[in-house]
C-alpha cells in the first residue's frame, strides 16, 4: 500500500480510469460480434450500417484513449474485410 498521498489518489484514479476502459472495451466486442454475425447472414445493407456504427465507437474509443490509433484502424480494417466476404458470400 502506498503511503504517499499522491500515489494513494493516482490509485483511486487509475481504478475508476480501468474500470471505465473495461465497459467501453467490452461494448467494442459486442458491437463487432452484431457486425460480423449480421454480415454472416448476408445482408449488406444492414451489415453496412452496422459496419459504421461499429466504426464510430472504435472512433470514440480512441478519441477518450481507451485504444490508440493503430489498433482502431487494423480492427477496422478488419472487420470492413469480414463484412465485404461475408456479405458478398464468398466467406
Amino acid at each position: 500500500m502506498a503511503n504517499i498521498q499522491s500515489q494513494i489518489k493516482r490509485n483511486r484514479q487509475n481504478e475508476k480510469r480501468a474500470e471505465r476502459n473495461k465497459a467501453v472495451r467490452t461494448r467494442l466486442k459486442t458491437e463487432a460480434k452484431k457486425t460480423r454475425t449480421t454480415a454472416e447472414s448476408g445482408n449488406l445493407d444492414e451489415a453496412q450500417a452496422q459496419f459504421r456504427s461499429t466504426a464510430r465507437e472504435i472512433d470514440r474509443a480512441v478519441s477518450r484513449g481507451v485504444l490508440s490509433k493503430k489498433t482502431a484502424a487494423r480492427r477496422k480494417s478488419r472487420l470492413a474485410k469480414q463484412v465485404a466476404r461475408g456479405a458478398g458470400g464468398a466467406g
